[in-house]
């Protein structure tokens, strides 16, 4: 499309969504950006530069600019997205509006990090809206009547929690949580146990091959090639499911504790309605097995996982583009305006 064609994107840890309000998600790529040291060159971003992961000569070096649902290198992140928006619109006489997700505790330093990237990326205007209000929306919820909805949003490298009601958040929890800090928390526990060291992408694989937060009605097992820390040799080890749910232990139960933290913190007669419409949750890390029985186990509430939960916040972007005419520039942290208010 020639003229302006406004935009959401999903600025996650690990990857970031660009959807439409006409298509949905036109773009999907790794949140990795990998650049010549001497030089300063842009060498690749994307499912280009995730390959050279772990992989590159010393002059090379593949980083991940987002950490933790915030901004860690503003270079490379505005170049990134520079290089996703042009991706994505391919050619445009107008420069887009942009409506960018963020996690519910963001500081407004990193929310004003996010808006001057989303300007120099090429931007007309850009509004931030709360990941999980997005989820929400991308989710099929009604969030517009007086009515009591519990998202979980669990993202790559935070899990935001929130309560929703007339088109706002109620009460919210953001923790550093997310698909990285299970990858840490295996990586570890193979070295741990093992004396076995594995890199960041065989730990995701493992995890999405037979990870699990809950147990598993028969465990399984898998060999695992790593690096033996006593010989310097490469190592094959079983990892079993029994295993993974030690190792995710300490993950998951910060995950529930900031849960109850919400629901205690929520008035009563949201909380009556939670019971009744139950708790979705989203984020591709929420895809990890077992995750909906034990939210369901640890609240004993209903709980169950949107479908296509990886793209929900995208998804609701994108249906949010409908109202972006209406919306007030820049930051949309609802949470911290009540405060403000108060």
């Amino acid at each position: 499309m020639i003229f302006g064609r406004d935009i959401g994107i999903d600025l996650g840890t690990t990857s970031v969504l660009i959807s439409t309000r006409v298509k949905g998600v036109i773009l999907r790529e790794p949140a990795v950006v990998a650049m010549d040291k001497n030089t300063g060159r842009l060498l690749n971003v994307g499912m280009a530069a995730q390959r050279m992961l772990g992989r590159t000569p010393g002059n090379i070096v593949a980083i991940r600019p987002m950490k933790n649902g915030a901004i860690s290198d503003y270079d490379m992140t505005e170049r990134m997205l520079k290089e996703f928006v042009r991706k994505a619109l391919s050619f445009s006489l107008m420069k887009p509006r942009i409506i960018v997700s963020v996690p519910s505790g963001i500081t407004e330093v990193e929310e004003r990090a996010v808006i001057d990237a989303g300007v120099a990326a090429g931007a007309r205007k850009v509004f931030l809206m709360e990941a999980p209000l997005a989820a929400a929306i991308g989710a099929g919820l009604d969030i517009a009547k007086p009515d009591g909805h519990m998202v979980i949003d669990v993202g790559g490298g935070t899990t935001d929690i929130a309560v929703l009601s007339l088109h706002g958040v109620v009460s919210s929890e953001s923790l550093k949580a997310g698909g990285e800090a299970f990858d840490d928390a295996l990586i570890k526990y193979i070295k741990r146990k093992h004396n076995v060291l594995i890199g960041e992408t065989t730990s995701e694989e493992l995890k999405k091959g037979i990870g699990c937060v809950f147990p598993r009605p028969e465990s399984m097992a898998v060999e695992v090639k790593g690096r033996c820390l006593l010989t310097g040799l490469p190592r094959v080890v079983a990892v079993s499911t029994t295993d993974i749910l030690e190792a995710f232990e300490e993950v998951t139960e910060s995950i529930v504790e900031a849960v109850h933290k919400v629901l205690e913190s929520t008035p009563p007669e949201l909380v009556a309605d939670i019971s009744q419409n139950g708790i979705i949750l989203t984020g591709g890390n929420s895809l990890l097995w077992g995750f909906d029985k034990l939210i369901a186990n640890r609240t004993n509430i209903m709980t169950h996982t949107a479908d296509d939960a990886d793209l929900c916040v995208a998804n609701g972007l994108g249906k949010a583009l409908n109202w972006v005419g209406e919306m007030t520039e820049g930051t949309i942290n609802l949470a911290r305006r009540r405060q403000m208010l108060v």
